[in-house]
C-alpha cells in the first residue's frame, strides 16, 4: 500500500510561484508512474502533469511552459514546481501514483489559491 502526503500548498500572488511536494511512504516511487491532478469548486478532477517510471513528462496545456513536474526517488519524492501562476489555477491539487495507470494511489490534497 502507498501512502501519499502532499505539501506546499498556499495563497500567492497571480505571477507567484510556489512547489509542491509528494511525500510516499508504504512503498517506493521508483516503480510507479506519477501524476498531479487539480480540482477547483464545481469542475471535473483533471490531470496537470505527469511523469513516468522513466522520466518522461506529459503536461496540460494550460500549465505547458509553466510548470514543471519531477521526482527524486532517492527522496521518495515528487514535486511540482509551478511559475507564473494565473487565478485559474486556484485548486487542490492531488498527487497520484500507479503501477500501470496513473492514478491507483491519491493523497488527501493540498489547496493552491492565486489571487489577482
Amino acid at each position: 500500500q502507498v501512502q501519499l502526503v502532499e505539501s506546499g500548498g498556499g495563497l500567492v500572488q497571480a505571477g507567484g510561484s510556489l512547489r509542491l511536494s509528494c511525500a510516499a511512504s508504504g512503498s517506493v516511487l521508483s516503480d510507479k508512474n506519477m501524476a498531479w491532478y487539480r480540482q477547483a469548486p464545481g469542475k471535473q478532477r483533471e490531470s496537470v502533469a505527469r511523469i513516468s517510471r522513466d522520466g518522461s513528462t506529459v503536461y496540460a496545456d494550460s500549465v505547458k511552459g509553466r510548470f514543471t513536474i519531477s521526482r527524486d526517488n532517492g527522496k521518495n519524492t515528487v514535486y511540482l514546481q509551478m511559475n507564473n501562476l494565473k487565478v485559474e489555477d486556484t485548486a487542490a491539487y492531488y498527487c497520484a501514483a500507479g503501477i500501470i495507470s496513473y492514478n491507483d494511489y491519491w493523497g488527501q490534497g493540498t489547496q493552491v489559491t492565486v489571487s489577482s
